[in-house]
């Protein structure tokens, strides 16, 4: 699987990597620390414990490291959530709703981690 391809499977925006990034191989090397990375369990613990700092944090934090990557969907979800939870900002979701979006959130990123693993063997 090369980049690009990695790519279309996860529904992602190479352009928007490129532009950011600037070179193959510095997306390469960052889309490779995603499955690693520990601030996916951290949003899921704070959805859990319904920790609005937390729920900021981990969201902001996805946001920022996704859309540089042009993974549009994960951070797309992630804005939603660290908007939801903004210091300062009355809540529009209810706990039901903010679960659903961790949930939704989650499954995206198993399924992105799944497709990382795919190209970083071949």
């Amino acid at each position: 699987m090369t980049l690009k391809e990695l790519y279309q499977t996860v529904g992602g925006d190479y352009d928007q990597a490129i532009k950011v990034l600037r070179m193959d191989k510095l997306i390469d090397k960052h889309i490779r620390k995603l499955p690693g990375s520990t601030v996916f369990s951290d949003l899921a613990s704070a959805g859990e414990a319904m920790d609005p700092v937390g729920l900021f944090e981990s969201a902001h934090a996805i946001k920022g490291v996704c859309s540089n990557l042009g993974l549009v969907g994960l951070a797309r979800i992630a804005a939603d959530l660290s908007e939801e939870f903004r210091p300062g900002k009355e809540r529009k979701l209810s706990d039901e709703q903010v679960s659903e979006l961790v949930k939704g959130l989650i499954d995206m990123y198993d399924m992105t981690s799944k497709a990382i693993s795919v190209y970083s063997e071949g």
